[in-house]
């Protein structure tokens, strides 16, 4: 069963546009949607926990220094709570 993390992004007015933040999320994977959560990347098959956590810290390294505040939520797929984003 594969994971997906969903990804709320903050702005600044003080820091990078909204466009450059997400060709950069793009970069890593990561595509567009619309709900509750601005971002969704899809795992592999055989994604661990461990993976999730390597990707936090590279998502870290990624937008270190451009002003934005970000929030994950990993699920395995079809675990996704009745408060959780919606089937896309």
């Amino acid at each position: 069963m594969g994971m997906k993390t969903y990804l709320k992004v903050t702005f600044s007015s003080e820091g990078a546009r909204p466009s450059e933040i997400i060709e950069r999320l793009q970069s890593l994977g990561f595509k567009p949607i619309t709900g509750m959560y601005d971002m969704v990347y899809e795992w592999g098959n055989h994604a661990t926990v461990q993976d999730a956590i390597w990707f936090a810290d590279k998502i870290h390294e990624t937008l270190r220094g451009y002003n934005v505040l970000f929030q994950l939520e990993t699920f395995a797929e079809g675990t996704e709570s009745s408060g959780s984003p919606p089937p896309e």
